[in-house]
């Protein structure tokens, strides 16, 4: 009985290995095309006929093949976009002043962000990282942000400078 299941499990084995083999000789070269033939069914005519059509075709089948060569080529999962283009935040940034018109087209809005310690002075309609300025108000500034196809609007107000610090 063992002799017969370790003859099984050999043949399983060199079965399993000439699979895998052939998997990883089909990955390295492009299947050839594989043509199938196809019989099809006889139409009930005349009976007495003494000679039949042909009624096989041949079928063709192109197997789609891809492979991405990685040598010299950049890594097709790293973000095109890299973190500059990202910056500034909106939960970086802090509001500093509001030069406001009352028009609303001469706003100015003085931003700073915290990481790293610029300026900006924007106007309405002006894009910083990926927000864009919708509004200036005497308080806040409101940005648009659209991020995955979906738009939303963030406000950022000002910070209650008429309070009195403890220390």
């Amino acid at each position: 009985m063992n002799l017969n299941r370790s003859i099984l499990i050999s043949c399983a084995a060199v079965v399993l290995a000439g699979a895998a083999f052939a998997l990883v000789a089909r990955a390295q070269k492009p299947a050839p095309p594989r043509v199938v033939r196809v019989s099809l069914p006889a139409a009930p005519a005349a009976p007495a006929a003494a000679t039949a059509p042909d009624t096989t075709r041949e079928l063709v089948i192109n197997r789609e093949t891809y492979s991405y060569p990685g040598r010299g080529r950049r890594d097709p999962f790293v973000s095109l976009m890299n973190t500059e283009e990202l910056r500034p935040l909106l939960t970086d940034l802090k509001l500093v002043a509001v030069a406001f018109d009352a028009t609303g087209r001469n706003s100015v809005a003085v931003l700073r962000d915290l990481s790293t310690k610029e300026q900006y002075r924007v106007k309405v309609g002006q894009e910083i990282g990926r927000m864009r300025v919708a509004a200036i108000n005497q308080k806040n500034v409101v940005f648009g942000i659209t991020e995955f196809g979906y738009s939303r609007q963030e406000s950022l107000a000002m910070n209650d400078s008429t309070q009195v610090r403890t220390q």
